[in-house]
């Protein structure tokens, strides 16, 4: 069962989608108030959203101008889950020469996972909407992820399509410089929609699929398998919630395994799809950030 927001005037509005790709609206505000009333009423959301449907009339999933399916008060990512991830990873931090073992290694392997900050919710953007690059940046590329959306206590509620733009270049001058390599304005989009957690017999066999398009012409494709994870979701969840203060609705980009060729770098009016199939695609065009000054161009 997927769970969408779109546009109905000037409000968001929380709806179901069918198997048909038909939507159904739900009387609640926002996704968590959806959790909220199944816990109230000590039902599974499923249950609650199932029976909504049925009673419900249907519009068509493809005249809804869809926004992000919850507004995550924050957004965190997982860092080197993956090998590939790994090893575009030392091609930075080596400018190419991969001659050496460096932190990332010693990341992958270690006990503890790389979790860092992406996101708040002013930060976010959903379908459709433009992610921006970075102005004093030269090395940009998408990174297509699996999130969960969890709650305060760590449960993960359901699952999202993720893009953790990033800065190759600037991550890879430096580490200390991740934050700015991975946070600035449109950054970070999720969508289109959240499947329920409980609907989802084995997430690891979740597909992510990246295409990206340069005048419409698909000039990158890439796909991988959640179950190539080096760590489990589990394991990811529990290091975020470890004597951190987490809020519901907040969602967890799970790292990714989809890289583009090292000498791509996205350019203004390209366009990204993320797909998952179950969750839906996930769209963006690219804009380039106007904010270029003397810091900028070094």
């Amino acid at each position: 069962m997927r769970i969408i927001r779109y546009l109905k005037g000037n409000e968001k509005q929380l709806a179901a989608v069918t198997n048909e790709n038909e939507a159904a609206d739900l009387p609640f505000s926002d996704f968590m108030s959806l959790i909220a009333k199944a816990r109230e009423d000590n039902k599974t959301v499923f249950d609650i959203v199932k029976q909504i449907v049925g009673e419900s009339e249907k519009l068509p999933l493809e005249n809804l101008q869809l926004t992000t399916p919850i507004d995550a008060p924050e957004v965190w990512a997982s860092g080197v889950t993956y090998k590939k991830s790994r090893e575009a990873r030392n091609y930075e931090a080596t400018q190419g020469k991969l001659d050496r073992e460096t932190f990332y290694d010693k990341v992958y392997d270690a006990v503890r996972p790389e979790i860092f900050f992406k996101s708040t919710s002013a930060r976010t953007v959903g379908p459709d909407d433009p992610v921006y690059l970075r102005s004093d940046s030269n090395w940009q590329i998408p990174e297509p992820e699996l999130g969960l959306v969890i709650d305060k206590d760590g449960k993960v509620l359901g699952y999202t399509a993720g893009n953790d733009m990033s800065c190759r270049d600037i991550e890879g001058e430096n580490p200390l410089y991740l934050p700015q390599a991975k946070v600035w304005k449109n950054s970070c989009s999720i969508g289109p929609a959240i499947v329920l957690a409980e609907t989802v017999s084995d997430p690891y066999e979740f597909q992510i699929i990246c295409r990206i398009y340069r005048d419409e012409e698909l000039v990158f494709y890439g796909d991988a398998q959640v179950s190539q994870l080096k760590r489990t979701l589990d394991e990811l969840v529990q290091y975020l919630v470890l004597d951190n203060q987490i809020f519901d609705g907040t969602v967890l980009l799970t790292g990714t395994c989809v890289v583009p060729p090292n000498e791509f770098t996205l350019a203004e009016n390209d366009r990204i799809e993320i797909e998952i199939p179950g969750i839906g695609i996930l769209n963006n065009p690219v804009v380039q950030s106007q904010q270029v000054g003397q810091a900028a161009k070094g």
